[in-house]
């Protein structure tokens, strides 16, 4: 059997689906307390035997299985029975096999704690009797509908590329809805920051009171960062993968976990994942400060500008000279979106990064971003084509507005590398 292999065979939790790529479920549940957790990928006819004669107590089930799971059980709790869909599966006492939709129950909880925290309400004062709009019309968007009727009491509109209710009419037809849900995976790495819903559509839905994606990564789905810029609260899906798998974990062990843990495991996600990024003036020592940074964190390091000679076979002096400096930009522009799309990097930036717009959503999808500010006094223009060109306060003038928009905090240069590394990690609290 293709996912049954060494200790897997044998792990009492894990993972059903097809194809399984990078998943965080097993990191996940070690800290939930229900592992060994394995992966199982397996083909459609391998199963039925698995779940039923498989050595396991509990399972999640991913796509295209959920449907099968709901099938194959003995018991199914209410929501499986509405949707005709299971993500969790569990052996009880008497050997059968009980089916449950936690992904009903984490996005409810992710939708409470939102309510809650960013709009000081609870889901049904937010909600009841009024307008949701659920973007896509599959599996994960089934249970947020569920948890949106059931949980806050909400009219819930689904929106698709098909069908009466679709993208070309949202703005026309639902101006007064005051909760919008991405469950497409329209933004997911790698095809990220595309949205389901561009900016201008967004603005015209003028109910809105929030906005939530159940993409994870990146840590700022495309919707997001619309949102946003539109002044709405917003959070993206990790809350709602961490939460399903700890109402899972407690299936499995028999007992209530803690919700506090959801926190808990998000934030150490998010330190792994979340990209460093340093901007700031041509000269003000990003790459330094970087390599000494990610020494610090243990990460790997990207001077994007050394990226680009590699990927061009030449540097950005070089370049501008020779294309001119809108030329570089494109350049820039393109390996910004490569490496600002992975994740748990240390990543320096040229000085004229901010000159895009463009450049601000890839580098912010998945990243906090630190304003190296050095005095003018000290930046030198030696070697810098552009800085030469156009002088160095003229430069500052123009983007030290930028700079400051851009981040997410501000790093006064001490002068030492490592000195600045250390402050920047403070003040990340990495």
């Amino acid at each position: 059997m293709a996912g049954e292999r060494g200790a897997a065979a044998t792990a009492p939790y894990g993972l059903v689906g097809h194809p399984l790529g990078h998943s965080w479920s097993p990191k996940i549940h070690e800290r939930l307390g229900s592992f060994p957790y394995a992966l199982h990928d397996l083909d459609r006819d391998e199963v039925e035997p698995f779940v039923r004669d498989g050595a396991w107590r509990g399972l999640n089930v991913t796509i295209p299985y959920k449907r099968l799971a709901a099938e194959l059980a003995d018991v199914r709790s209410p929501a499986v029975e509405r949707l005709g869909a299971a993500n969790t599966l569990v052996r009880d006492r008497d050997g059968r096999i009980v089916a449950e939709n936690t992904d009903v129950l984490g996005f409810a909880w992710m939708l409470a704690r939102f309510c809650r925290e960013r709009l000081s309400e609870s889901p049904r004062g937010l909600l009841e009797g009024r307008k949701a709009l659920v973007l896509g019309s599959g599996g994960a968007a089934a249970a947020v509908r569920d948890a949106l009727e059931h949980a806050a009491g909400a009219r819930v509109v689904t929106i698709s590329r098909s069908g009466d209710e679709t993208y070309a009419t949202l703005a026309e037809r639902h101006a007064d809805a005051v909760l919008l849900v991405n469950t497409t995976p329209v933004g997911m790495f790698p095809r990220c920051p595309d949205s389901p819903v561009d900016e201008g559509t967004l603005s015209r839905l003028t109910g809105l009171r929030g906005v939530l994606d159940v993409v994870y990564n990146p840590t700022r789905t495309g919707l997001c960062l619309s949102a946003e810029r539109l002044g709405l609260p917003t959070e993206s899906g990790l809350a709602m993968l961490v939460a399903q798998a700890l109402f899972a974990s407690g299936l499995f062990q028999g007992r209530d976990l803690d919700d506090a843990l959801v926190g808990t495991i998000e934030r150490e996600i998010y330190f792994q994942t979340e990209n460093v990024v340093l901007i700031g003036m041509p000269g003000a020592g990003k790459t330094t400060c970087g390599r000494a940074l990610a020494r610090v964190l243990g990460r790997p390091f990207v001077d994007l500008d050394e990226a680009i000679a590699l990927e061009t076979g030449r540097g950005a002096a070089q370049i501008i000279r020779e294309d001119g400096e809108d030329a570089f930009r494109a350049v820039e522009t393109r390996v910004t979106a490569d490496y600002a799309a992975r994740s748990g990097l240390v990543i320096a930036c040229g000085g004229g990064v901010v000159t895009r717009p463009e450049n601000r959503d890839l580098l912010r999808q998945n990243g906090r971003v630190v304003f190296l500010d050095r005095p003018v006094s000290e930046l030198s223009s030696a070697g810098r084509p552009v800085s030469q060109a156009k002088g160095v306060e003229r430069i500052a003038a123009e983007r030290m507005g930028l700079y400051r928009a851009w981040a997410d905090v501000t790093l006064p240069c001490t002068g030492s590398a490592a000195g600045d590394a250390e402050l920047a990690r403070e003040l990340l609290g990495l």
